[in-house]
């Protein structure tokens, strides 16, 4: 999935997804205050969910694309 196709996931119900692993991250005040209106803009998904379906569509971006797709793609569960 590529982000930009993230909002349209995001009008859709939610569906529930396990997540094994927490991580934190620190943002810079401009990019928490755009994740906090998306979060607003997309009331049925909060900043966590947000967070995590971007990270997800990154990834699935860079391991579509040569030379990182061999590397990333053997990692993916």
């Amino acid at each position: 999935m590529k982000v930009t196709d993230l909002p349209k996931q995001w009008e859709q119900k939610k569906e529930p997804a396990e997540r094994t692993h927490e991580y934190s991250l620190r943002l810079p005040l401009g990019d928490a205050a755009r994740v906090a209106a998306l979060a607003e803009i997309y009331p049925d998904r909060n900043e966590s969910d947000i967070l995590n379906d971007m990270v997800a569509a990154a990834l699935d971006e860079l391991t579509s694309r040569n030379p990182l797709k061999e590397k990333l793609g053997k990692h993916k569960l």
